[in-house]
């Protein structure tokens, strides 16, 4: 399970700017919330992503909606479009450990675990230190199977 946006600050109001009204779906807050997906087969999420994706091609930076985006595609089993915005989210804020977990949570995932290793290791320098819930994280189930996944936590944390 990735961690979530609330660890953030809020956007710039810069980027928020430049969104264009014609591009953001519309919400009319006295009709009923429908969130089905329009699309044939499609998930419960499809709104969601839909939202997100909108934003995002608005504007491009937008870290709390690269966030939402990322944790959506893998929350659908599409680990191959979070791991491309987690990269993404590593370029936007190379110094924040909850970016770098995540993104090692993608790797896991797509079973790149040299990757996924290393940046555990990252996030765990830049301070990302819930070790109970890295023993835990089902996105990090392909890399716990790894020993080099215990040396990187007893290197860290002793009591592990």
């Amino acid at each position: 399970m990735r961690v979530g946006v609330d660890c953030f600050v809020s956007q710039d109001a810069d980027d928020l700017s430049e969104a264009r009204e014609a591009d953001v779906p519309h919400f009319d807050p006295l009709q009923p919330f429908d969130q089905s997906n329009d699309e044939p087969g499609g998930n419960e999420l499809g709104w969601e992503t839909k939202f997100f994706e909108g934003i995002v091609r608005t504007s491009p930076n937008y870290v709390e909606a690269l966030m939402n985006l990322s944790t959506l595609y893998t929350r659908q089993g599409d680990h191959e479009k979070g791991l491309a915005v987690d990269r993404r989210l590593v370029e936007l804020r190379p110094d924040d450990p909850i970016v770098h977990y995540n993104l090692a949570c993608s790797l896991s995932l797509v079973t790149e675990l040299d990757g996924a290793l290393a940046e555990l290791e990252k996030a765990i320098e830049r301070g990302y230190c819930d070790y109970a819930y890295m023993i835990e994280d089902a996105d990090l189930e392909n890399v716990r199977g790894d020993r080099r996944f215990f040396e990187l936590m007893a290197k860290f944390h002793k009591t592990v």
